[in-house]
């Protein structure tokens, strides 16, 4: 059976922005100044959650009593929109894909683990919030990914039902947002990786600029 895709939502955090790496440097600095040697291993291990959870998910782990961590995750956010503004670029294809997408009449979004206050920053700095006509932020979710619910959301805004939707994702915490929702999604892991888990997804590219329109068509 053929599935007609009329959206097309994208991820935000390394598949818009290589702001991965910018990330990891924002956590490793803010943990550092804590006292903790933190690793990008250990950053790693929870690429694609929602900064809260990542925040409580090592501070179950850590148990460090101060500062809170409401202050920790509003560190790591200010710190990271400081590298995003200092050094983020659009990763490879994208602005191509964008205006591919647009140029055909595909609406577009984004849908992002990320704070608001973030997705502006990066938007902002590679001048592209006006081609998308829905951006939305996990935030306002009861739950992050791999929970479906911002993907939910953004389709439901967007006008349409979640099998009508592809997803462009990088995490595999991301990609499992999107199956959940019923989505179809095509995965563009990180640069130089190839992690097993991609398998899960209906496809895998290995840069936005092997992107075409035939993507939005699946038997």
């Amino acid at each position: 059976m053929s599935t007609n895709i009329k959206a097309v939502i994208f991820d935000m955090d390394g598949l818009i922005i290589d702001s991965e790496p910018l990330w990891r440097k924002a956590e490793m600095a803010v943990f550092k100044s804590m006292g903790y040697d933190f690793t990008e291993e250990m950053c790693i291990q929870t690429m694609g959650m929602r900064l809260d959870t990542v925040v409580k998910f090592w501070h179950e782990k850590l148990k460090w009593s101060n500062p809170s961590i409401e202050e920790v995750v509003q560190n790591i956010q200010n710190k990271l929109i400081e590298n995003v503004n200092n050094f983020g670029e659009p990763l490879e294809g994208v602005i191509e894909t964008i205006k591919l997408l647009k140029e055909s009449n595909i609406p577009i979004a984004i849908a992002s683990s990320s704070s608001f206050k973030i997705i502006s920053a990066v938007t902002k700095k590679l001048a592209i919030e006006s081609y998308f006509d829905i951006i939305h932020s996990a935030e306002n979710e009861k739950q992050g990914k791999p929970n479906p619910a911002v993907f939910n959301s953004t389709a439901k805004m967007l006008g349409f039902n979640n099998e009508n939707c592809l997803v462009l994702e990088d995490s595999k915490f991301g990609m499992l947002a999107a199956i959940n929702a019923g989505m179809k999604v095509i995965v563009i892991p990180e640069n130089g990786t190839k992690p097993t888990w991609a398998k899960e997804a209906d496809r895998t590219l290995s840069s936005l600029k092997d992107f075409n329109l035939q993507q939005l068509s699946f038997s």
